[in-house]
């Protein structure tokens, strides 16, 4: 007997409804219509090895991100980049989960990152002040973002 599925219209595919992926395609479906992020801007469960402006580093690991936000105008050297990393996740959110997001942005760079579950949003960005990520339980809509002023990359 097959298992319960879930439909992506995102990736076009039929996935397993597995609980991560209930989460995720739960967040997909606000991000697009009730936060304003185009569909054309939105990746799933992409290699870091994909990702146009890690293909000369070295050393990479074989890390997945569950959804990425690209923008265009962030960086100079690169027409998009990732403007947002969020991991889903079916478990509680807990320090090593946050943790774990964080330590794939080491890699990513994107201004802003979230964790999500079933029932939290933890929304956050990497703090000048603090030297340290600073997270705030909700989720922002598309053109906040873009217009931040940190936004901009050198």
């Amino acid at each position: 007997m097959l298992g319960e599925t879930l439909f992506c219209p995102l990736r076009k595919v039929t996935v397993a409804a597995l609980p991560e992926e209930k989460v995720r395609q739960s967040l997909v479906h606000h991000m697009i219509h009730t936060f304003g992020y185009p569909p054309s801007a939105i990746t799933l469960e992409i290699s870091l090895k994909q990702l146009p402006h890690l293909v000369d580093q070295l050393n990479l690991p074989k890390r997945r991100a569950d959804v990425l936000v690209l923008a265009k105008g962030i960086h100079p050297a690169h027409p998009l980049y990732p403007l947002l990393l969020i991991e889903c996740k079916a478990v509680p959110i807990t320090q090593q989960v946050i943790r774990q997001v964080v330590g794939y942005n080491y890699y990513l760079k994107a201004p802003f990152i979230a964790v999500v579950n079933h029932t939290q949003s933890l929304f956050g960005f990497y703090s000048t002040e603090q030297k340290d990520y600073v997270f705030q339980e909700c989720f922002l809509d598309y053109q906040s973002l873009l217009n931040t002023s940190f936004v901009k990359l050198s």
